[in-house]
Formats: structure tokens, C-alpha cells, sequence
């Protein structure tokens, strides 16, 4: 009894540190972290916390660090060893690529049935199937950075690990699929806005959300939802051609995913999306600290951020509720959407990356070149 209790104890103590550092790292589901991840997980986080480690290369360390505890649990009944030995890491592997046709007639192929079934139980497994080459090579990578910062080298460079992934991914090749299959232009978009039309909170808050990420240049939803009060500043209005002057706001990206610490990246909303934006922080009251927050059954504004995922979940709701196919719609959908749109407008690749940040003119430039071969003459023989 003594012993349930004292693992109670810790598991409140690990919850308690994990909220310390919510407002630098939104977590979601607090109390199952708590419960998987190891008090020298936890000190790993706040230590990376303190260095000033990338918002973003810290929730995808953690959810990587997350997932990596529970498999480890569900498949060798411990927490993971640090460093992990080689063989542990070639099991990870194992099961995570393996070839669909021979676990059809080698069930034992693959990720056993009791660790899947684990996984699925918790909600870290949802597809079927072996996991994206892109994925695994992630969490490897993860697994590394992480045993360096706990002081400890690893084995994620051997050739016999190489050699299991190069082979694995030969065995069961996947097709790269897009983020999103289909990109949020204008038009698509205005039938999300539609079913925001009324004053409630959570209409002004997913109006808000889905204004902003496309305005401000496609934002990634990790940005969107650890968006913060102090990130905006209030600009000069910008005037227009009826002498109407439009409101205008600045907000401060800081270190993002293409970006390091010392730049501070600045993206501008003008107009219609600021209002939005204003009309939910009133209507929420928020003067400071997270801008979009979770609200519940009763219409109570919660004090923490809401979840990355949470920005995907909105969109797809709102999409069901416009008629749209869901499955088809994604918060990537919102950056690759907004060039697109921009180049559908004629508004210069130049000036669209200033706003979408995109630092690489090839990958931006491929929504234009779309746009260009869709409506060329090329496509247009039979017309």
C-alpha cells in the first residue's frame, strides 16, 4: 500500500514539473506523460528547457521521447535503458518496417500483436500498416540527440543499425505521401469561415485560428497554438484606396522551425484577420500568455494553451461541418494553401515568402509552378 502510494506521489511530482514548463512546451495529456516518462526524462526536458532549445525541436523530442517510453514498456516490460544497446535499438526497427506481404504469411513479422495492441490502447498507434522510413529515422535521431544530452554515447551509428534500416526500407518501400491532399486556398477557406458565424467562443476563437494561420502566411499549427500575447504588437493602420484605414498587427515569430534563436522573425496581419483575432482575446478576455485556449463543456476559457494537434482537429470540423471531405483537409493544408492562393492572385514569390517565411525558393516555387501549369495553355489543349 505504502508503495502504491509513494508511486502516486511521484507520478504528481513529474506532473507538477511538466507544468512548469508548459508555457515554453504546451503538453498534452499532462497526467499519461507523467505516468511514462521517468523523473531523468523529465529533468532532460527542463535542462533542454533552460538551454534555450527551439520550441519546436522540443515537442517533437518530447512526443518522440513519449512514444519511445511506451514502446520500450510495452516491449520489454522496462523503461529504456540509457544508452540503449544495439540490439534494442535493431528491435526497434524491426518493428516499426517491415514488409506487409510477409506478415501476411509470418504473423511474428513485424510488431508483435501485444506491443501493438499497447500502443493502440494509449493512442500512439492510430494507421496501419509499418511506419514512414521519415518517421523512424525521426525518432532514431530523437533517441540520439537525447542520449548525448543525458552524457552517453549510443550505438545509432553502428553499420549493423544502418544496415537494418536500408534493407527495411528496401523490403517495404512507401510512397511519399503529401502532408495534405488538399491545399486551403481562398475558396476553401471562405466555407470554413462560414461555419463560424455566430458570437459564440468558440466560433470567435476557430475564426480567429483560421484567419490568422492563413493570413499571417500559412503558419505551421505549432505556432499557431503556442501563440502568445507578448508576440503581438499593435501597428500604425494601413490606408486604403476609399480613405478607409485598415487595423494592423505584428507578430513576433521568434525562433521557429527554419530559424535560429537570435532572429526574430516578424510576420504582418492586416485587416479583416486582426479583427478577428481582437474580437476573441475581448470576448476571452486575454490580456497575457496563450492566445488560443482550450474551452469547455460549460464555455469556460481554460488558462493553457490548446494542442498542436488541436489546430488539425478544428480545421477537420469545421470542414466536415462545410460539407467538405475531412480526411482531405489538414493544418498543412493552411501553408501550402496560401501560396497557392498567392500565386492564383499573381502576387510575386518574393513577396509571398516574406510573409510564409519559406526559406527555400525551390519548395515554395513548386505551388507556383502548379498554379502556372494548371491554367497554362499546356492544360488547356482541348478546352
Amino acid at each position: 500500500m505504502a508503495k502504491a502510494k509513494k508511486s502516486l506521489t511521484a507520478v504528481e511530482r513529474r506532473a507538477e514539473e511538466l507544468d512548469t514548463i508548459a508555457a515554453v512546451l504546451p503538453i498534452e495529456r499532462r497526467d499519461e506523460l507523467a505516468e511514462l516518462l521517468t523523473d531523468q526524462d523529465v529533468e532532460t526536458l527542463r535542462h533542454l528547457v533552460n538551454q534555450g532549445m527551439g520550441d519546436n525541436t522540443l515537442r517533437a523530442l518530447t512526443s518522440d521521447l513519449t512514444y519511445l517510453e511506451a514502446w520500450g514498456m510495452a516491449a520489454t516490460g522496462l523503461s529504456l535503458p540509457w544508452p540503449a544497446p544495439e540490439a534494442l535499438l535493431l528491435k526497434f526497427v524491426a518493428h516499426h518496417l517491415w514488409d506487409p506481404e510477409k506478415r501476411a504469411s509470418a504473423p511474428d513479422h513485424g510488431m508483435p500483436a501485444d506491443v501493438d495492441e499497447s500502443l493502440r490502447r494509449q493512442g500512439f498507434l492510430k494507421s496501419v500498416g509499418p511506419h514512414a522510413p521519415a518517421t523512424v529515422r525521426r525518432r532514431l535521431a530523437n533517441w540520439s540527440t537525447l542520449t548525448k544530452w543525458r552524457g552517453f554515447d549510443g550505438a545509432f551509428a553502428s553499420p549493423a543499425l544502418k544496415s537494418a534500416i536500408r534493407l527495411a526500407i528496401r523490403a517495404a518501400p512507401r510512397q511519399r505521401l503529401r502532408k495534405s491532399a488538399k491545399a486551403v486556398t481562398g475558396d476553401v477557406l471562405a466555407r470554413l469561415l462560414s461555419t463560424c458565424a455566430t458570437d459564440s467562443l468558440r466560433d470567435l476563437r476557430d475564426r480567429a485560428i483560421l484567419m490568422v494561420a492563413f493570413a499571417s502566411g500559412g503558419r505551421r499549427r505549432s505556432e499557431i497554438a503556442g501563440l502568445r500575447r507578448e508576440q503581438l504588437t499593435v501597428e500604425p493602420p494601413i490606408p486604403v484606396e476609399n480613405g478607409a484605414l485598415l487595423p494592423s498587427l505584428a507578430i513576433h515569430l521568434g525562433r521557429t522551425k527554419t530559424t535560429s534563436g537570435e532572429q526574430d522573425d516578424i510576420v504582418y496581419l492586416t485587416g479583416r484577420p486582426v479583427e478577428a483575432l481582437n474580437a476573441w482575446m475581448v470576448a476571452a478576455k486575454i490580456d497575457s500568455g496563450s492566445v488560443f485556449r482550450a474551452i469547455g463543456r460549460w464555455g469556460n476559457v481554460s488558462r493553457r494553451a490548446i494542442d498542436p494537434q488541436s489546430v488539425n482537429a478544428i480545421i477537420k470540423q469545421r470542414a466536415a461541418m462545410a460539407g467538405l471531405d475531412p480526411i482531405e483537409l489538414s493544418a498543412h493544408g493552411m501553408r501550402s494553401g496560401y501560396l497557392t492562393e498567392a500565386a492564383n492572385r499573381g502576387i510575386p514569390l518574393q513577396e509571398a515568402m516574406e510573409q510564409s517565411r519559406h526559406r527555400s525558393v525551390q519548395q515554395a516555387s513548386s505551388y507556383y509552378n502548379s498554379a502556372e501549369r494548371r491554367s497554362g495553355k499546356a492544360a488547356r489543349l482541348l478546352a
